[in-house]
């Protein structure tokens, strides 16, 4: 067997429970902020095989226009007086102008949880949002999650609003019709129909994964906005595309209603997300892959470590074992298994089926939290909002520890150093770097920028 210590990167998976019921959000007696989920089908009816001209989308679309809202974003920037003011000897100054972005967003309870992208309400200093009975509100945001590009807004009425019933996001099939609803080009309640093209798709190398792909025409402004079945089920929150102009041009992608809903969840009663950690080093499986491991297995995520101390420790996990599965989830990459972890919290216990010397195993893993990251020598730690403050930085992880006899030549330098990039991608938490990592080629080397211990601002190669 070859060495191939640099194709198997980190991957610490995160994620967290979606809880059927929480205490002030989710107690049944509780008179408000209830999130509607539609009951488990025994025969899931996909309508899979029926051309277009033969589903009726029109119950579908009805459910979700009314409970989709346009999101208005008034931010402000600072731009100097005209130039003249100074030639002529008039005070000059500075004002605010207002920049206006939209987007759109979904009535997830009936007392006025909005959800919608992050993106969407960046920077905002205002926030309004529009019905489709044209009734406007004004928004205060409750919290986000940058990572999924998730974010919670609440609008105060005394009046019940229409709202969209959470559907399971797991039971969606490839070929599956569906509806996406939103306010392209400021055009409210429109409506697109396509399938669904492919699931756990990822995309970025900064940590947005396990998006539900599909065709049906998405294009700017219908962020935020909602991804239904043909029953007008929410399986997902519309968020970004693929395009050379900007456009849309073939596939659109939502992040899936069982992350999303898992996200809001632990933002209401919480404050923020929580995420748990399954504790394996690794990377997925392919042909050249495998070659160089001289296994057979050409899927699943090959564990090459296990992070002393967590929960993959703890179950018996050892390096050498294929993860194929996640509890009922078949693990084919990385993308699968971040999915299957996604939405969990810390814990939770998850049954990993592994292969291990072409013998099928299932054990039991408790999931804990992600504090200290390991690459290649280097113990990672995220940075406190006060340590950001001090520093006068906005993101970076700190070098906790070094294990590398190879660094101990410059461990002065480097332990307490901040990174600040891995790869060109903003290191702005360890699960972001462990998702960049997880995602590099064979041999490939790993571009690193951050600032020593010393305070020089450096760039190397691992």
């Amino acid at each position: 067997m070859k060495r191939i210590s640099s194709l198997f990167l980190v991957a610490l998976l995160s994620g967290a429970t979606t809880l059927g019921a929480y205490k002030l959000v989710f107690d049944d007696n509780a008179e408000t902020s209830v999130i509607s989920v539609a009951p488990e089908q025994n025969q899931y009816n996909r309508a899979v095989s029926l051309g277009a001209e033969n589903v009726d989308f029109t119950e579908a679309a009805d459910k979700a226009v009314h409970a989709v809202v346009h999101v208005k974003n008034v931010s402000y920037a600072t731009v100097s007086d005209n130039p003249w003011n100074y030639i002529f000897g008039y005070r000059g100054g500075q004002q605010q102008q207002p920049q206006i972005g939209t987007g759109s967003g979904v009535i997830i309870t009936a007392d006025g949880y909005i959800v919608t992208n992050n993106h969407v309400v960046q920077n905002a200093s205002e926030l309004e949002v529009t019905l489709n009975n044209n009734k406007s509100y004004k928004a205060t945001l409750v919290g986000t999650d940058s990572k999924m590009d998730i974010a919670l807004l609440k609008v105060d009425t005394k009046e019940n609003l229409p709202y969209a019933t959470f559907g399971n996001s797991d039971n969606i099939k490839v070929g599956e019709w569906v509806l996406a609803v939103g306010n392209p080009y400021n055009l409210t309640s429109t409506v697109t129909a396509g399938i669904v093209s492919a699931k756990a798709r990822n995309l970025s190398k900064d940590g947005l994964q396990s998006f539900i792909q599909t065709d049906a025409a998405v294009n700017p402004g219908n962020s935020g906005g909602a991804l239904v079945n043909t029953r007008g089920e929410l399986i997902g929150i519309n968020t970004m595309i693929t395009s050379m102009t900007g456009s849309y041009v073939g596939y659109s992608f939502a992040v899936p209603s069982n992350i999303t809903r898992k996200i809001i969840e632990d933002i209401m009663e919480f404050g923020n997300v929580q995420r748990g950690v399954l504790g394996v080093q690794g990377g997925e499986l392919n042909s050249y892959a495998s070659k160089e491991l001289g296994i057979s297995e050409t899927q699943g995520f090959y564990v090459k470590d296990v992070v002393k101390g967590s929960g993959a420790e703890r179950a018996g996990i050892k390096s050498g074992d294929i993860i194929v599965k996640i509890d009922d989830r078949t693990v084919n990459g990385f993308s699968d298994l971040n999915a299957a972890i996604v939405t969990k919290r810390p814990n939770d216990v998850v049954k990993v089926g592994i292969s291990r010397d072409g013998e099928m195993i299932t054990l039991p893993v408790r999931l804990t939290k992600n504090e200290i990251y390991s690459y290649s020598g280097l113990d990672l730690e995220d940075l406190s909002a006060a340590d950001k403050k001090k520093l006068k930085i906005g993101y970076g992880v700190r070098i906790k520890e070094i294990t590398d006899e190879r660094y101990m030549p410059y461990y002065d330098e480097l332990k307490g150093g901040i990174i600040l990039s891995v790869d060109n991608v903003k290191a702005k938490d360890i699960e972001t770097v462990s998702d960049i990592l997880s995602n590099k080629r064979p041999n490939e080397t790993t571009r690193v920028e951050m600032i020593t211990a010393n305070g020089q601002l450096v760039r190397f190669l691992i």
